[in-house]
């Protein structure tokens, strides 16, 4: 969430910023209505519990009760004034750096540098359905009947290969500092919606196990944050740098009819995820050495593939600064996302209350990061269409092959 004295004191920018972000103004002025009745409140409310320890101390007991009645009323308007209050500062976005691109949608990002070259076949392509149903890797048939549309079943080599993407993407990140961790995959309504991940927007998003109260998380990220919630660091202890392993749950809300061919569009996949706790001065390099680990995960994968600048208007509500990695995917003839990268600043943080206390006895709020190491799902639709043969089989990337006990190729 973004500190409400800076909306209080820069409103006309945070306006600014909703436009950019194609959002409404509306819910500025709202909160700043619900802020000002919120502060009012707040004040009346002190000065009567003051008046009653006045009254009580004089022991004028009618006055003490009239005064306690009514202080029960305004409490409950204040509880019912801070909800909608604080539900409107969670529809504020992050502030956009200034020099991220301004435009409206996904039309607008850009490009910012192509790296490998994209591959030419003299035999017809097949996509990554057809060559995963022919070698028995790729089972989306069944996994109709026992679970529904958008889930599969990885198979045989394809089960390896994830494994194999699994243990390389923590292999070449554990030795950059980042420590491994397993996340929990349920997370409490109010953990996420202080990690800026549950506003009303979002929620037609989320799987929500109503029974028990919870959600199951969309990301590694959305419980990697809150293990240092209500927490402290030092600046000797940052940057924090973590690589978590999840299963990840999306409803694909809005996106029915598009990309439903085979799995890159699914509710259900796996994803390694970066997350770092980063002093406030040096986020910013801490996100361009974020981006370095995803491209040399990529190229040690030899994938074609682009790093692009996300837009104001295509950027993640949490995000001060967004990059994304595209691969190239033959049988679509066209680079397609497989990965973010993201400065969140101190939005997530401050919901989270994840802080730095100087040496100096000052205190702040740290910076958070997230960036995909490797959606698992996607990474290997990829691997398997631009390393197609025209037998059928395919070539394993040499990085990988000894996590697949030597094997150099898929249907041999």
């Amino acid at each position: 969430m973004l500190d409400v004295d800076f909306i209080r004191t820069n409103a006309d920018a945070v306006k600014e910023m909703m436009v950019s972000r194609n959002k409404t103004i509306d819910v500025v002025d709202q909160f700043l209505d619900a802020d000002g009745r919120w502060r009012a409140l707040t004040q009346e409310i002190e000065e009567m519990r003051a008046l009653q320890k006045k009254l009580s101390a004089q022991r004028d007991i009618e006055l003490a009760k009239s005064n306690k009645v009514q202080l029960q009323e305004k409490e409950g308007l204040l509880a019912d004034c801070a909800a909608e209050r604080r539900r409107l500062l969670l529809e504020i976005p992050n502030m956009p750096f200034s020099d991220v691109p301004r435009g409206k949608d996904e039309s607008e990002n850009v490009v910012l540098k192509t790296v490998g070259n994209v591959p030419s076949f003299d035999f017809e392509v097949r996509d990554h359905l057809e060559l995963g149903e022919k070698l028995d890797i790729i089972d989306t048939k069944k996994a109709a009947e026992v679970s529904g549309s958008r889930f599969y079943y990885l198979k045989n080599e394809g089960a390896l290969l994830e494994f194999a993407l699994i243990r390389y993407a923590i292999d070449v990140l554990t030795k950059e500092g980042f420590s491994p961790v397993i996340v929990p995959v349920m997370i409490k309504p109010d953990v996420y919606e202080r990690m800026g991940r549950l506003t009303n927007s979002q929620k037609e998003e989320r799987y929500y196990l109503e029974k028990d109260d919870m959600y199951l998380v969309g990301s590694a990220e959305h419980t990697l944050g809150p293990l240092h919630m209500d927490e402290s660091f030092t600046e000797k202890e940052l940057p924090k740098r973590y690589v978590g392993f999840s299963t990840c749950f999306r409803r694909e809300a809005g996106s029915y009819g598009k990309d439903t061919r085979g799995i890159l569009r699914v509710h259900q996949f796996d994803k390694v995820e970066m997350y770092v706790f980063a002093d406030p001065k040096h986020s910013e390099e801490e996100h361009r050495f974020m981006l370095s680990m995803q491209e040399k995960l990529w190229k040690g994968l030899q994938i074609p593939y682009r790093v692009v600048a996300i837009c104001t208007g295509d950027m993640g509500p949490t995000d001060a600064r967004q990059f994304d990695v595209e691969a190239w995917v033959p049988s679509q003839k066209t680079y397609r996302e497989v990965a973010s990268c993201s400065n969140t600043t101190d939005y997530q943080t401050r919901g989270i209350n994840t802080k730095i206390k100087y040496a100096d006895g000052t205190s702040g709020y740290a910076h958070a990061l997230n960036a995909t190491a490797l959606a698992l799902g996607r990474t290997i639709i990829a691997i398997m269409e631009n390393n197609q043969q025209k037998d059928g089989t395919i070539l394993i990337p040499e990085a990988l092959q000894k996590y697949m006990g030597g094997s150099e190729r898929i249907g041999a």
